[in-house]
């Protein structure tokens, strides 16, 4: 790969200690970005009014251009404007903040399983805000050809579910492109989504976080490029963590057309403000579209296309297949055969094994998923790290496996799972504490500086 091997002193430390190919960073484009800054914001003094306290919506200026950005981006087929826009320190504070403005305490949000857990803390902690989940799986239901499908029977599931344990659904959540399965929703089942959701007067939340993080030539549809049914209810969010390799900026956007959510989410937003400096970087660096279309883009989806598949292929020869995505920073693969038993106990047996193995990838029960054995790895990282951790995954399920399946004799993924194109609620908060608590006495022990710091935002 065609890329400079960043962040050396990192590098040595994770030879050494855990290697992170969980929290979901895109680590293949920082030689960009810092090229970008030294260029374009080097030498560059910082206006006055930026170290004065701004708009809480945020900056007009930048606002006007993330409008700009978004219709473009999203090909919406109108306009967006600056005051429909809301700028937040990170999608969390965002997912925060709504749920204390959609809500009441007590009430419910319908969400597709597996997806991810940074979303309970924060709707939990501050709106009280309880997920009902609506669970997928491997299994191949009729008039379905792939696994893990949402449908609209499966959530009107979900919604006969919460009315039967007395819960009241406000909202449906959902992560296109999908976070962890990689996935991209087609633009039908968006439709039928919204019409689900109008039927039953719910807002929809969407998370595009990962609308440009797209490695194969596939269509996307944004929800903000459709005509709703119910436009006020719909809460569009999106930020530069994953699609602009900048974690640690921590800018998120929330558009929503609804001026009485918007007024109470201002009343929130001095406790989420981003600072001036950073909002003004950010309004330049979307505004130079040709180095965004010509240089970054072109470049972030070749890198990430050709890291897919070291890691798809690394998979491949242990004989663990993966779901066929075409967008994110992870996959999701199937380590259902090395289980001892088809249980949550097994899967989270085998993952602190990894972690003594120094590898640390995120299992299932961290995004909620339903069917044990199902892990992410996260591969937008250079290919020496990459290959690092396909060999101390192979190296720690040698010694994990039985003595009597050698490695040769569990390269045979089962065939409901190839011609499937592969490429319980109760105890998930119990089980998400546990983890926290496991992963940071493990980081701990092994003295790495790998930066996580809950186990559930870890994730990313």
């Amino acid at each position: 790969m065609t890329i400079p091997m960043r962040g050396r002193g990192l590098w040595t430390a994770e030879r050494q200690g855990i290697l992170n190919l969980g929290t979901s960073e895109n680590k293949l484009c920082f030689d960009l970005i810092e090229d970008w800054f030294n260029r374009r914001n080097g030498g560059k003094s910082i206006a006055p009014d930026l170290l004065q306290y701004s708009c809480v919506q945020g900056i007009e200026s930048f606002r006007e251009e993330i409008a700009k950005f978004l219709t473009d981006y999203t090909r919406a087929p109108k306009t967006l404007h600056s005051e429909e826009i809301i700028i937040m320190n990170g999608c969390c504070s965002i997912f925060a903040a709504l749920s204390m403005v959609l809500f009441d305490p007590g009430d419910g949000y319908l969400i597709p399983t597996p997806y991810y857990g940074g979303v309970n803390p924060y709707m939990d902690l501050y709106g009280e805000v309880q997920a009902v989940h609506v669970h997928l799986d491997s299994k191949i239901s009729e008039g379905e050809s792939l696994p893990f499908r949402l449908t609209v029977d499966k959530l009107e599931s979900g919604m006969q579910h919460a009315k039967e344990k007395g819960i009241r659904v406000r909202a449906l959540i959902l992560i296109n492109p999908h976070n962890p399965l990689g996935d991209i929703y087609p633009e039908q089942l968006l439709k039928d989504c919204l019409d689900f959701a109008h039927r039953h007067k719910l807002h929809v939340i969407m998370d595009e976080i990962y609308m440009l993080s797209r490695f194969e030539d596939i269509n996307f549809t944004s929800i903000l490029s459709l005509n709703a049914p119910d436009p006020e209810r719909i809460h569009f969010m999106w930020g530069f963590s994953k699609d602009f390799a900048m974690c640690g900026i921590r800018v998120a956007v929330l558009h929503t057309r609804n001026k009485e959510i918007r007024s109470a989410l201002n009343r929130l937003a001095s406790f989420h403000r981003c600072p001036g400096p950073i909002q003004c970087i950010l309004r330049q660096l979307i505004a130079d579209r040709e180095w965004i279309n010509k240089t970054y883009l072109p470049t972030n989806q070749r890198r990430l296309r050709e890291a897919h598949r070291i890691i798809v292929d690394g998979l491949a020869a242990l004989g663990i297949p993966v779901l066929q995505n075409s967008a994110g920073l992870y996959v999701w693969a199937d380590f259902r055969k090395f289980l001892k038993t088809q249980t949550t106990e097994a899967e989270i047996d085998l993952w602190w094994k990894l972690i003594h193995g120094k590898l640390y990838i995120n299992p299932g029960i961290a995004f909620g998923c339903c069917e044990p054995g199902w892990f992410r790895l996260v591969f937008s990282d250079v290919a020496d790290r990459i290959n690092l951790g396909i060999q101390r995954l192979k190296v720690t399920l040698q010694a994990y496996v039985s003595e009597t399946s050698p490695m040769d004799d569990l390269k045979e993924v089962p065939s409901s799972l190839v011609s499937a194109k592969m490429c319980s609620d109760d105890d998930s908060s119990e089980w998400g504490e546990e983890l926290l608590q496991r992963t940071s006495e493990a980081l701990t022990q092994n003295n790495t500086i790998v930066n996580v710091t809950a186990f559930t935002s870890a994730t990313g």
